[in-house]
């Protein structure tokens, strides 16, 4: 059944209802007392039976819904995806009364009423589409779990920590203390790359010396520096080898494990400890030059 046959069939229902009031208000007192009659004694059980169904069904939801709440709270799933089942679940039961409890009264009205509830769910569904897709999209997010509260991630072109993580946005917030709220349409679309989801991290650095140097001695100074660092994890050991030839340096890498809170203040360390060592030790820091020659004609 189409919009327009429900709206041809309302129109036939409120005529039919306005000739029977016209009928009856036109009947003598005795006859309208015994049409009133008539209609309590067919209506009456109809009407006990409805109100009895609904005092017993929202009994029932509300059990339901106490137990759905127990199992969530014992379950694994993201405590975001708790609301949202139980609304869920709490709209789908009430409707489901609700065709009940019409059943009883006006058994013919309900396909009327399902067919009407679902161009009302087809209408709603065209008209907020996007936000469909985002909460889908959130669905998604919250179960298969790329990140979590507090993890500190890239997605796209954004970068930050989990702040919260909703059914249509998930926030992020910038080490300068910004709120970025991207549709989680776009995070299910994104590259993710989780910088804290694992508890240890690999701290990879790059060291130039110049080609004069002694590198043995220069990865000898690194790896002292590495074992010396209180936060160094020595299982995997650390690494220190020649990775290339530049065009004016030689250029060893170091590879060291550590904590994932440590990964930051380590880097800073070595970077700074590298500096000062190379400086005591003698051994020279390239950068980029051009020379220039003037010739004289």
């Amino acid at each position: 059944m189409d919009t327009t046959e429900l709206i041809n069939t309302g129109n036939e229902v409120a005529a039919e209802i306005q000739e029977t009031a016209s009928t009856i208000a036109t009947l003598p007192p005795d006859d309208q007392i015994k049409l009133l009659k008539n209609f309590l004694q067919t209506m009456l059980p109809k009407c006990v039976t409805a109100v009895v169904l609904f005092i017993v069904g929202m009994f029932l939801i509300r059990l339901v819904m106490k137990f759905t709440r127990k199992m969530l709270t014992r379950s694994t799933l993201d405590p975001t995806l708790h609301s949202f089942i139980l609304s869920i679940l709490r709209a789908v039961l009430l409707i489901f009364l609700g065709i009940v409890v019409l059943t009883v009264l006006v058994p013919s009205a309900v396909g009327s009423m399902v067919a009407l509830l679902g161009v009302f769910g087809l209408a709603v569904s065209l008209a907020v589409k996007d936000s469909l897709a985002n909460l889908a999209s959130g669905i998604s997010v919250l179960f298969t779990k790329p990140f979590s509260l507090g993890d500190y991630v890239s997605i796209g072109d954004y970068e930050g920590t989990i702040q919260e993580i909703r059914l249509n946005y998930t926030v992020l917030k910038t080490v300068d203390n910004k709120l970025i709220h991207i549709p989680n349409g776009d995070v299910a679309k994104a590259h993710i790359t989780n910088f804290t989801g694992e508890p240890v991290r690999r701290l990879d650095l790059e060291f130039s010396i110049g080609y004069e140097d002694d590198f043995e001695k220069a990865k000898a100074i690194i790896l002292e520096i590495i074992t010396q660092h209180p936060s160094a994890l020595p299982d995997p050991a650390p690494l220190v080898r020649m990775t290339r030839h530049g065009d004016s340096a030689i250029v060893l890498i170091s590879r060291t494990w550590c904590k994932t809170e440590d990964y930051w203040n380590m880097r800073f360390d070595f970077l700074e400890e590298v500096k000062r060592r190379f400086d005591q030790e003698g051994i020279t820091i390239p950068y980029n030059q051009m020379n220039v020659y003037v010739k004289q004609i």
